[in-house]
């Protein structure tokens, strides 16, 4: 009976007209949505309506929420949604929005000693329903679309990572097969980049464990396409595949 409701809901919020101003925004910010075909950017306004109308943001640390920070969050996280039928980042309730760098606690154990400390972050993706952003470096990430560092991607596709409870670089997939087919292209590549983290072109944080991996990698499939494709064309096809998308042919 909820979801019935929920669908009804969602169908009457993406049927809704698309603010002049809320597009000017995606095509300041989100430079990959010119990149998509008319029937997806139409499909992506629509789940930008309804995460705006789901998730609760948060301005912390003295900043005031706008639509420019809402809408193009909103947007990236609808972009990694467009492969399958829209799920709403079920797990996720808040969306936690900080001005600039943000700290937040971290317990280290030294032998039988546990130091806490403070650790700089520009994101963090909680399972327990939170996404945790730094504005300057997820603006900053979102308009350079070359860069392959995208701080909004890398934080909600942990979200995606976390959708089955697990959190351990492989995302909910549909069968047996599919989960075969993922483990046959993306183990290897973290077992070579875990091997010689330097000069790969996802870097050495996607070393750190399967799920920033995932995260990075993610990041790259977006940003750096080609590259991409010709240097780990399994990986690629596997994110493609996952994604529903081809940047790498689409750009």
């Amino acid at each position: 009976m909820f979801d019935f409701f929920a669908r009804r809901r969602r169908a009457r919020l993406r049927a809704q007209p698309f603010p002049e101003d809320w597009l000017a925004i995606m095509s300041r910010n989100v430079p990959l949505y010119g990149r998509l075909p008319a029937e997806l950017q139409a499909r992506l306004r629509g789940d930008v309506q309804v995460l705006l109308a789901e998730k609760h943001f948060e301005g912390c640390g003295g900043l005031r929420l706008d639509d420019e920070i809402r809408v193009t969050i909103a947007a990236h996280a609808a972009l990694l949604m467009l492969g399958d039928e829209p799920h709403y980042y079920p797990r996720l309730t808040s969306i936690l929005v900080y001005p600039s760098t943000f700290l937040v606690r971290r317990e280290e154990r030294q032998g039988p000693i546990t130091a806490e400390g403070r650790t700089p972050l520009l994101g963090e993706s909680w399972r327990t329903g939170a996404v945790v952003l730094a504005w300057d470096a997820a603006l900053k990430g979102a308009r350079d679309v070359r860069d392959g560092q995208n701080v909004i991607l890398h934080e909600f596709a942990h979200q995606l990572d976390s959708e089955d409870g697990k959190g351990d670089g492989t995302p909910f997939l549909d069968s047996r097969g599919q989960y075969a087919a993922w483990a046959r292209a993306m183990a290897p590549e973290f077992e070579r980049l875990r091997a010689q983290p330097e000069g790969s072109l996802l870097g050495e944080y996607a070393a750190t464990n399967p799920a920033e991996f995932f995260a990075v990698a993610t990041e790259v499939f977006f940003e750096q396409p080609e590259p991409l494709r010709l240097r780990h064309p399994e990986m690629y096809a596997e994110l493609s595949r996952y994604y529903g998308l081809d940047p790498a042919g689409d750009s």
